[in-house]
């Protein structure tokens, strides 16, 4: 039963007291359900893909940003910073972050580009080759688990809303 929590309002004033020194509740926009909203569902749906990320991908410091851009790298051998970026969809602080983690971690290596001194050339090193091939495996059983709990038709219907949608 999914019974929707009761909306308290100041015109309903049996549905909650206020102690001295608090503020009454605010008058919530008819219908609004906090729960019900796109965002929130979406933070929940990628607090519960995180959590089993963390759990399954083999490498507990390897972040899912992280493995977007190893991923990326593995697939594609050398790739400016930038369209690393651009790749993973990530903004230029985060893909930044990223890569000195990395870089930290002798994951992966960088060197100036030839043509472009300011533009950093970044691949992965021979352990963070190893490193992607060996979780390469567990990625396809993070996303089975993420969508588990629909059938497989709604499995597609999702992926195939979300691609529309980012």
């Amino acid at each position: 039963m999914n019974a929707k929590p009761e909306i308290r309002t100041p015109a309903n004033p049996d549905s909650a007291s206020t102690a001295p020194g608090k503020a009454a509740p605010a008058a919530m926009p008819s219908g609004y359900v906090l729960e019900d909203q796109i965002g929130h569902l979406i933070r929940r749906a990628h607090q519960r893909h995180t959590a089993l990320f963390m759990a399954m991908i083999g490498d507990a410091q390897v972040t899912p940003t992280q493995y977007a851009a190893l991923v990326k790298l593995y697939e594609a051998g050398e790739l400016s910073q930038n369209h690393l970026g651009r790749l993973t969809a990530m903004d230029p602080a985060t893909i930044q972050g990223v890569i000195r983690r990395l870089t930290g971690r002798k994951l992966i290596s960088h060197r100036p580009d030839k043509n472009d001194k300011r533009r950093r050339c970044l691949s992965l090193t021979a352990a963070g080759r190893d490193l992607v091939a060996r979780l390469l495996a567990n990625g396809p059983k993070v996303s089975q688990a993420t969508l588990d709990p629909l059938s497989p038709a709604e499995q597609q219907q999702v992926v195939d809303l979300l691609k529309r949608m980012g």
